[in-house]
């Protein structure tokens, strides 16, 4: 299968549609330290905790229309910092996994089918590297 991308900064991924993007203790101090915050106030004012019953995870806040907290009409205002999950965005599980998947979100990306080609490898090697950052837990009393 081949894997052509490069992003055309349409901000599809990072609006439009409802979704978490879950952070780790470290982007959570990456993000913190980016906007000259400490970690607490950085979850207080852009993190959402959602509930899986003994805990909470920390996610992104949303906007109202669904674009991510720290989109702006001009791009992420975080990029420098962005979480592994959007560095690493179309190459997740349940996209780059299948080319019905890859070829049903070409529909919705403009910048899949474009640009470089990645290897199998590097899509494998990438989608693994997401699946190894650990999601921030807040634990329940």
């Amino acid at each position: 299968m081949e894997y052509r991308f490069e992003c055309q900064r349409c901000l599809y991924c990072c609006s439009k549609e409802p979704g978490y993007v879950f952070l780790s203790k470290g982007e959570i101090a990456d993000l913190s330290s980016f906007l000259g915050l400490g970690d607490d106030e950085f979850i207080e004012i852009y993190c959402r905790k959602v509930d899986y019953g003994l805990y909470y995870m920390v996610s992104l806040k949303e906007k109202e229309n669904y674009d991510c907290i720290f989109l702006s009409p001009t791009g992420c205002k975080v990029y420098d910092a962005r979480p592994l999950q959007c560095r690493t965005y179309p190459f997740w599980k349940g996209i780059a996994d299948s080319p019905e998947s890859w070829n049903d979100e070409m529909k919705s990306c403009p910048g899949i089918g474009k640009g470089r080609c990645y290897s199998t490898k590097e899509v494998k090697e990438i989608m693994e590297s997401n699946g190894k950052s650990e999601p921030y837990v807040i634990f329940k009393r």
